[in-house]
């Protein structure tokens, strides 16, 4: 199990930090659910508190974009 070091003690990045790295790991979010042992309703839930841009079978940017556009 790899360990995350955290800049501070702030809850909500914390649990940002550990949702992306679940979904990226997964690849999806039912997958994502197992790994941190929760439903997957409630991962759905934390990501739209946390505003994270997840879009089925993608895994969400670790930086937002800026001004993409997509393909011409």
């Amino acid at each position: 199990m790899p360990q995350f070091i955290l800049e501070d003690f702030n809850l909500e990045n914390a649990e940002r930090r550990l949702c992306i790295e679940a979904l990226e790991r997964a690849g999806n979010i039912v997958g994502a659910a197992k790994l941190l042992g929760i439903t997957r309703h409630a991962m759905k839930r934390r990501i739209i508190k946390l505003r994270l841009n997840w879009t089925r079978g993608a895994a969400p940017p670790r930086t937002p974009s800026s001004g993409s556009t997509g393909p011409s």
